[in-house]
């Protein structure tokens, strides 16, 4: 329930801060660079070494990629065949293809499943969410960014991106077994926590929900492919084609369920993809998610 106020607190404290212009208008902005230049690559090296690799790590690491595939499908050929800006797809697939499965998803699930779920929600969210954003997230950013495009512009702005960095410099502490000390993992773990907090707040700054704006149709689209459609096809694909059940599955389900990525409406600000659009995404996406999700318990506990 804290974390579950904080979410909201912190929304609403961005909104504020903007109207009563105590902070300057630079804010969301230095806000989103500490945020992913601090904060996302210290959550990286605090958590991915921790990973144990098995064979139970497919199904929810699997959550992430299909969800962005998904995403990427829909979008690229929809907005390919109504002409849609380039800067309007990249926005449109990184928000629909990027749930927020650890903040939103941490006290949903908890609350539910217990620690038997927040165990396969790590995984869902690690190996899974952060690595897609951190890969090929990016890359789709970086593809559909104002400025050049070109293979090496592409290049250098994913191995330039502090994430993906931070990603490379877990794997290698995995695969070498290198023991991070304890003194130097607690400063990463104290620096990860400042992501949620810092990026909500820029996402209230930034929000400004205007009644006539052009951008509704593309929220809704969205956010049918965030909250129903990304669900429904992992509900389908592991329950009913491939035959899976139990607690692991509930939960990957209700993670693909999840509201709209926070982090992935500060990348799309940062690469100049539609950060009105984005936020406006989050904010309704969050509270609108909560409905969605009792509606998806009540379907995998009660009808199936």
């Amino acid at each position: 329930m804290a974390s579950i106020i904080l979410l909201f607190l912190c929304l609403f404290l961005g909104f504020i801060f903007k109207k009563s212009q105590v902070f300057p208008k630079e804010t969301a902005v230095v806000l989103n660079k500490f945020v992913i230049y601090i904060s996302l690559p210290a959550m990286a090296l605090h958590y991915l070494p921790k990973i144990q690799v098995s064979e139970k790590l497919f199904f929810p690491i699997g959550v992430a990629w299909i969800g962005f595939l998904l995403s990427f499908l829909l979008f690229y050929f929809l907005g390919k065949w109504l002409k849609w800006s380039r800067s309007l797809i990249g926005c449109t697939i990184l928000m629909g293809g990027l749930g927020n499965t650890s903040f939103v998803g941490i006290p949903v699930i908890e609350a539910i499943y217990g620690k038997q779920g927040l165990e396969t929600l790590v995984l869902v969210d690690l190996p899974g969410t952060f690595i897609t954003l951190s890969t090929v997230g990016v890359l789709v950013a970086a593809t559909y960014s104002r400025g050049k495009t070109d293979l090496n512009q592409i290049t250098k702005r994913i191995l330039g991106f502090p994430p993906f960095i931070a990603f490379c410099v877990g794997i290698l502490i995995i695969a070498f077994s290198i023991q991070v000390p304890e003194v130097i993992d607690s400063v990463f773990e104290k620096l990860s926590a400042t992501v949620t907090p810092l990026a909500l707040v820029s996402v209230g700054f930034q929000l400004n929900i205007q009644k006539r704006s052009k951008h509704w149709g593309f929220l809704a689209l969205v956010l049918t492919q965030q909250l129903i459609v990304w669900p429904l096809f992992i509900l389908l694909f592991y329950r009913i084609i491939l035959g899976q059940s139990g607690v692991d599955i509930d939960v990957c389900v209700m993670e693909a369920g999840m509201a709209p990525m926070i982090t992935a409406a500060i990348v799309c600000s940062a690469y100049g993809l539609k950060p009105r659009l984005s936020n406006m995404i989050v904010s309704i996406g969050i509270p609108l998610s909560f409905l969605t999700l009792a509606i998806w318990y009540y379907i995998i506990t009660y009808i199936l």
